[in-house]
């Protein structure tokens, strides 16, 4: 039927537009791993896509549009968390003493986890170009937009599920802190890139 054409057609295009490893991505995996808040992250993550989605698909991106101030704020909040974090990872990184076999990447708090996935999600403007803007236009051009948006969105929660609970079968090659200092060094490198490539728009 064509509500299930146009939700896979949603379903394919949203997922082209998430699975790309950004900084919320980068995150996500490393929480996987760390097997800690997973649920609670992932989730986050997934309802927050749902949420911008939705505003997409009801027209928001023309708002946004006329706000570009608005765009420039998150821009510069987004690329200053960002390079924060990133700087934390490369702390890590290089700081063997605190990676006792993944030991100093469990011990984070339930806070910590909630507040650095909203940051990386919200406070960054190119969540809001992608799924606000971008996905939002794209399903006003179909005939069904809401089964469009819904596909998107599935495609989200599918993929912020799978990524989080999925990284766990990567955990028995992550048993030495060397490991650990690999993904620190790449989690660096991911975070300071987006950061930089947020801040020059």
């Amino acid at each position: 039927s064509t509500s299930v054409t146009t939700l896979l057609a949603g379903l394919a295009f949203g997922l082209s537009l998430i699975v790309v490893f950004g900084g919320q991505n980068t995150y996500v995996l490393r929480v996987g791993l760390a097997r800690r808040h997973v649920l609670t992250v992932v989730s986050i993550c997934a309802v927050s896509d749902v949420a911008l989605i939705a505003a997409g698909v009801a027209g928001t991106g023309v708002a946004l549009d006329s706000r570009p101030w608005l765009l420039r704020l998150v821009r510069i909040a987004g690329a200053a968390f960002l390079l924060g974090y990133g700087t934390l990872a490369a702390r890590r990184a290089l700081r063997p003493s605190t990676l006792q076999s993944g030991e100093g990447h469990t011990t984070i708090s339930l806070a910590a986890a909630v507040g650095t996935a909203v940051a990386l999600t919200w406070l960054n403007p190119g969540v809001y170009l992608d799924t606000v803007v971008l996905l939002g236009s794209v399903a006003q051009t179909q005939t069904q937009p809401w089964w469009f948006g819904i596909g998107a969105a599935l495609g989200s929660v599918l993929w912020f599920f799978s990524l989080g609970y999925g990284a766990r079968l990567l955990t028995s090659r992550l048993t030495r802190p060397g490991a650990w200092r690999a993904l620190d060094g790449f989690v660096a490198a991911v975070m300071s890139v987006t950061g930089l490539r947020v801040l020059l728009g």
